[in-house]
């Protein structure tokens, strides 16, 4: 589970973690099959982030809070490099993959909002 506590970092060691599989390719990937909830204010944000913390899956929490179009639990689909906005892809693509079950998050803000990330495959 994400540690728990403020800040950027929700997925501890997510920036090396990734190496694991694939020698090594969590560096290379050009693309991501990545979900996210997406919130105006940052207050409602926290209350996602809590949920997660608490340990309710990626997805419900994405279903109940998230105010973008892809309602489909967050999912956004394979995204490859170059089609997300700057700040949401410079977190998104460091993140390890994980399950919505055990999700490992981050989280950053851009024009549209608060979003809070997570990558379920990458290649």
């Amino acid at each position: 589970m994400a540690p728990k506590g403020k800040g950027g970092d929700k997925g501890g060691k997510s920036k090396d973690a990734g190496a694991e599989k694939g020698g090594g390719k969590a560096k290379g990937a050009q693309s991501i099959n990545v979900r996210h909830i997406l919130c105006e204010k940052h207050s409602k944000k926290e209350q996602a982030v809590e949920k997660l913390n608490n340990g309710t899956k990626f997805d419900e929490v994405a279903r109940e809070f998230s105010e973008d179009k892809a309602r489909q639990g967050g999912s956004l689909g394979w995204k490859t490099k170059g089609s997300l906005m700057p700040e949401f892809e410079a977190v998104a693509f460091e993140l390890e993959a994980s399950t919505t079950g055990n999700p490992k998050w981050t989280e950053c803000k851009t024009s549209e909002g608060y979003h809070i990330i997570m990558v379920e495959g990458r290649k």
